[in-house]
């Protein structure tokens, strides 16, 4: 794993988009951190790299939002089981042929595809340390 350090929020954001230029079609992306790391910066870098310019909002209430349809951006936090996450049909996103990008995936992680990609984030303040 490689180790990005971010100084402030645009510089996550600009990580993000710059880490974009490897996805392709079918690709997952976990993104890991505590509560108010930074994943759904990372989430909004990721699908402006991919050349989507719809405001990027948290999905936390809806479970997933869908951009072009070619862009999932999940947020398990309130799965309570993968039996809930069968019931919502997320697990139907893997196999729509585009970009997954899940937040707190450990909450589904028997649904996953294999071979995800991972980026964890971590620290306070304005200081991240962003692995991948």
């Amino acid at each position: 794993m490689a180790v990005f350090c971010s100084h402030s929020e645009e510089e996550t954001y600009s990580f993000a988009r710059e880490f974009a230029k490897t996805l392709k079609s079918g690709d997952t992306v976990l993104l890991e951190g505590e509560m108010g790391a930074g994943k759904t910066v990372l989430a909004k870098g990721l699908i402006a790299g991919m050349g989507i310019t719809d405001e990027v909002t948290s999905p936390t209430y809806a479970y997933v939002n869908e951009y072009d349809g070619r862009v999932f951006h999940f947020d398990c936090y309130r799965i309570t089981s993968e039996a809930q996450a069968l019931g919502l049909g997320l697990s139907d996103y893997f196999e729509r042929g585009g970009v997954c990008i899940v937040e707190w995936s450990e909450n589904i992680k028997g649904l996953l595809p294999a071979n995800c990609k991972r980026i964890k984030i971590a620290g306070r303040g304005s200081e991240r340390e962003i692995e991948f």
